[in-house]
């Protein structure tokens, strides 16, 4: 008969090896790509312009034109998010209606990137003539986050305990200041973590940029909102599939730089969403 130490260890043993198994692939494809883009990356390669129709030079307009995008989702889908999760959470009735509302948000999240992208296309592009451009591009990318913004940023504030809420309330403070005061500050770390779950899902994204804000090849940085822009998830998947003389370095040096920007981005919002959770006092 197998003791219960024996099960313990058993257990830890399934994990561990579970968790191997999750980790190890992404490891093997992380030091893949740093083997074979190493020895591309360089300054001139990160600051100059792509010549020679983008088989030599190099990604400066794909790197500034994916932090856009990227800054533009954040300014259309955390507050709309947020503010989704704080009604869904604290204000929204127990309903059949509710729970029509939050089952459709976990199935919008399950939808296929290509779609948001037919749909920015149809109604930002076509419909409201954003045409081609950054902005169309940032609200397709935030339509595509929301799902995942709203999901976690409602977790992270249902589990803010009932207490904090009555003695905030005992103490004369109305509802809202109540949730703006003590509940956000408390569920900042859980609507962190949705919001860079979100943001490396949306600087990664080939589709929907391809239909509402990626150019093929632009040797410039945009100079507005309704300007198009190049995007380094675009730039791999053209120079990778579409350019069949582009040199090698380019294609694994772009694949690098991708995930060296997504990385980047993660580890601060790690560093802002630990700094939360010092704070936090329960």
């Amino acid at each position: 008969m197998i003791s219960r130490n024996q099960t313990e260890k058993l257990a830890f043993a399934t994990v561990a090896l579970a968790s191997l198994v999750v980790v190890l692939p992404a490891l093997v494809i992380i030091g893949f790509l740093a083997a074979k883009g190493a020895f591309a990356i360089s300054w001139s390669f990160l600051t100059q312009m792509p010549k020679n129709g983008m088989r030599e030079g190099g990604i400066m307009p794909a790197i500034v034109g994916t932090l856009y995008l990227v800054a533009g989702t954040l300014v259309f889908a955390v507050p709309l998010g947020v503010f989704a999760a704080i009604y869904l959470a604290e204000y929204a009735p127990q309903s059949t209606l509710r729970r029509i509302v939050r089952l459709s948000i976990v199935n919008l999240a399950g939808v296929p990137s290509v779609v948001y992208g037919l749909f920015g296309y149809g109604l930002f592009v076509v419909t409201l003539h954003f045409g081609k451009s950054i902005l169309a591009g940032s609200l397709t990318l935030a339509f595509l986050i929301l799902p995942v913004v709203i999901a976690a940023s409602e977790e992270a504030v249902r589990s803010v305990p009932k207490s904090f809420r009555e003695g905030s309330l005992a103490l004369g403070a109305t509802r809202w200041q109540t949730i703006w005061r003590v509940v956000l500050p408390n569920a900042a770390g859980g609507i962190i973590t949705g919001v860079v779950i979100g943001v490396g899902r949306a600087a990664g994204e080939t589709a929907p940029i391809m239909f509402t804000a990626a150019a093929f090849f632009l040797p410039k940085l945009p100079s507005s909102p309704l300007s198009d822009c190049m995007a380094l998830p675009y730039h791999l998947y053209v120079v990778a599939s579409e350019m069949f003389d582009a040199p090698l370095s380019m294609q694994w040096g772009t694949a690098l730089t991708l995930l060296m920007l997504v990385t980047a981005m993660n580890l601060v919002a790690a560093l802002i969403r630990a700094r939360f959770r010092r704070a936090k006092c329960w």
